[in-house]
């Protein structure tokens, strides 16, 4: 715990170092929304109709976006190799980084979404949903977002393969997202959405940390 605790506090104490750069995502995540409807038209209906599939949408990009740099400064500073021969379980230093990743990106994109979502006349159950949505589905992303950087670490035109591997593992989350905003919208149940959410997110918290572990550790061989 002791370990897992030291890296994620190490991390976000660099985001903080960086200043702005810790915040491109969320950046990214926002002006992404705010760009649709100049190009669609300001048509209410029409936003309130489309706002939570495309925010569900701008959620997976900004999170995607950040990825690669997940493990890439570890891996060029030598960090990754002491990380490697430390006596905490690799898993659980994982856990601590993609905890890091989530609080930088998928916290500050829930907490941006009701705002967005009034910009875009989505209702306030969809607002609802959306954040529910969002709480379940961003930490998803992160996790098996991790997988994919482990794999492409130091890999030549990784970002590309990055998003090449990630993307169709990030569809069930996308569409349950969507779901459950929809569902909410029109005064539907959304229960089994948010059920399905939660339990994509339970499996990527047993699978994800050990999988990119054994990534990290091929990568160092």
């Amino acid at each position: 715990m002791s370990g897992f605790l030291a890296i994620l506090a190490r991390d976000l104490k660099l985001a903080r170092a960086e200043s702005g750069g810790a915040l491109l995502a969320v950046q990214f995540f926002a002006l992404g929304a705010l760009l649709f409807p100049l190009g669609l038209g300001p048509e209410p209906a029409m936003l309130s109709r489309i706002g939570g599939g495309l925010l569900a949408v701008m959620a997976l990009l900004a999170t995607l976006l950040a990825l690669d740099r997940l493990f890439q400064q570890d891996h060029e500073d030598g960090t990754l190799d002491l990380l490697l021969t430390a006596p905490t379980p690799l898993w659980s230093l994982v856990m601590g980084k993609t905890l890091a990743h989530w609080l930088l990106t998928g916290g500050p994109m829930i907490v941006a979404a009701p705002v967005l979502g009034i910009l875009l006349q989505m209702s306030w159950p969809a607002i609802a949903g959306l954040v529910v949505a969002l709480a379940l589905g961003t930490p998803t992303l992160s996790l098996v977002g991790a997988i994919g950087a482990s794999l492409t670490l130091g890999a030549r035109r990784g970002g590309v393969l990055l998003a090449l591997l990630v993307l169709p593992l990030y569809i069930p989350v996308l569409i349950f997202m969507s779901g459950t905003v929809t569902a909410a919208e029109t005064g539907l149940a959304f229960g089994a959405h948010v059920s399905i959410l939660g339990a994509l997110l339970l499996l990527s918290l047993v699978l994800a940390p050990w999988a990119a572990a054994v990534a990290l550790r091929q990568t160092g061989e």
